[in-house]
């Protein structure tokens, strides 16, 4: 239970939140950004069986014969890669099209990209093209990797210090809504019917011209406009449009800090930032968190949550109910956490949820090896999904997007976001290709594999990362280099290998 005092300072935070136009910000950002990539995720898995008839369907009707079975899900795969492909793209392009544009202009323009693939894959079945299928899949692609990307730092740089874990959090709220309503629009009751693949798999655009028609109306980023355009005025009013009336003096000041700090240092390139000592500490922890994410397990449990479920004799027409379920309790467990990461803290929330899934990946593991043993055993794995989903949620899922967004400074953060999403979407394609084998050769002792990356990344988190909660940019910086001095050896062997 929260203290008087915490549900005080969370009721003062909750007010804020409801002034000026913060909350449909919040949405309106949502809905065109880390959205996207949730819905894109899950939707894929309940037309699959009808795509790969189409495009047999396809390459019969121009050469008058069948494709063979291989060659069918050789397509089908490309099909489901092309998406981390494009993802992967976007995430690397975001540095340079945030530059160029800002973040509103390239969200704005972002949205166009996800119109055109809409566009091509709903006239594909017309067309009768299984490839408009797979550049459709690229650029939906292309356009959520760039767009979660973009949604992240306008989120983190349009926020108060006192509400920026709470504002950040939301991508990560946006991911598990997309993820839901990919599974319920994918119900055969909504739109999973074989004639409506195409359209079930544009559902995301109708959302992206909502974004494209409403996002101009409201302001640029005011940190971008303060210290990337030296506009303290126009930041001022941004921050009074979002958030209400007000001076903002505290925020300008950290600001005009910040921007003192970087002595008007252009934005950093990757490779920049690769070879950037005062960053290295705070790579390496993007590394270690963002890789253990990849492999901790929650992606082959979305991609895959019906092999699974399969695997411990749930009944295939209950399975699409237990994965709503898993899809709901993200949800709500995402929102949670955004109500307690300004009192429990970052770290906090870090650690404890890797310990904790770890725990239960084990417990996984053991379920799995015993579910012959009696009728409800499956049943208590369905349960344990659920926990792991929560704690997810509740711990990594919800800290990364404001932890990626605080310790990297102004000129360093869009490079750090382009590493970040070459992680993800490069963890993303790997994981999805190497499971089904490693599940096909270990079985239930695949889980154990995903145990001791949670295990590890608690221990990193607890043991070297420290806490961000209530600081400025530049005082989370200066955190970073203490330890950094502390271990001056590995970061001289890493600044080595990038130099190679």
């Amino acid at each position: 239970m929260l203290g008087r005092f915490e549900q005080t300072k969370m009721e003062t935070l909750l007010k804020q939140l409801v002034r000026g136009k913060a909350l449909v910000f919040i949405i309106i950002l949502g809905i065109g950004g880390s959205f996207q990539n949730g819905f894109h995720v899950t939707v894929i898995s309940s037309p699959s069986p009808y795509i790969q008839r189409f495009i047999n369907q396809s390459w019969f009707e121009r050469h008058g014969e069948s494709m063979t079975p291989e060659t069918v899900t050789f397509i089908w795969s490309a099909i489901v890669s092309f998406y981390a492909v494009g993802g992967l793209f976007g995430s690397v392009s975001v540095r340079c099209i945030t530059g160029r544009f800002g973040r509103k202009k390239a969200m704005i323009w972002n949205n166009t990209i996800s119109i055109v693939a809409a566009v091509i894959m709903l006239t594909s079945k017309m067309a009768n093209s299984f490839e408009m299928v797979l550049l459709a899949r690229y650029l939906f692609g292309f356009s959520a990797g760039l767009g979660a990307n973009i949604h992240n730092i306008y989120l983190g740089e349009s926020s108060p210090k006192k509400l920026r874990g709470m504002v950040t959090l939301t991508a990560a709220t946006f991911v598990s809504i997309g993820k839901l309503t990919g599974q319920l629009s994918g119900l055969r009751e909504v739109l999973g019917d074989e004639e409506l693949w195409n359209i079930l798999l544009c559902v995301p655009a109708c959302f992206s011209m909502v974004q494209l028609i409403v996002l101009p109306f409201f302001p640029e980023a005011p940190r971008y406009l303060l210290i990337d355009k030296h506009n303290e005025e126009m930041c001022r009013a941004a921050l009074q449009t979002l958030w209400g009336k007000g001076e903002f003096k505290m925020e300008i000041e950290e600001m005009v800090a910040e921007q003192a700090a970087i002595k008007g240092q252009r934005s950093q390139s990757l490779l920049e930032l690769l070879r950037d000592s005062h960053a290295r500490w705070q790579l390496i922890t993007m590394l270690v968190i963002n890789v253990s994410i990849q492999f901790c397990g929650i992606s082959a449990i979305s991609a895959f949550s019906f092999n699974i479920f399969q695997e411990i004799n749930i009944p295939v027409d209950k399975i699409r109910y237990v994965t709503l379920g898993v899809g709901m309790s993200e949800v709500i467990t995402s929102i949670t956490c955004g109500l307690l990461i300004e009192s429990v803290g970052r770290r906090a929330l870090l650690w404890s949820g890797f310990g904790a899934m770890s725990v239960v990946m084990a417990f996984i593991t053991v379920s799995l090896h015993l579910k012959e043993s009696s009728y409800w055993i499956p049943y208590i794995t369905v349960c344990l999904i659920f926990l792991f989903v929560i704690f997810y949620c509740g711990g990594p899922a919800g800290v990364m997007p404001a932890l990626t967004h605080e310790i990297f400074i102004q000129s360093s953060r869009p490079a750090a976001f382009v590493f970040t999403g070459i992680l993800r979407w490069l963890g993303f394609a790997v994981l999805g290709t190497a499971f089904p084998f490693i599940i096909a050769l270990w079985k239930s002792f695949s889980f154990v594999l995903f145990s001791g990356v949670c295990l590890a990344a608690g221990l990193f988190v607890f043991f070297l990362v420290p806490e961000t909660k209530g600081k400025t940019l530049l005082e989370i910086s200066e955190e970073f280099n203490k330890i950094q001095q502390c271990r001056p050896s590995l970061t001289k062997d890493i600044t080595v290998e990038t130099r190679l």
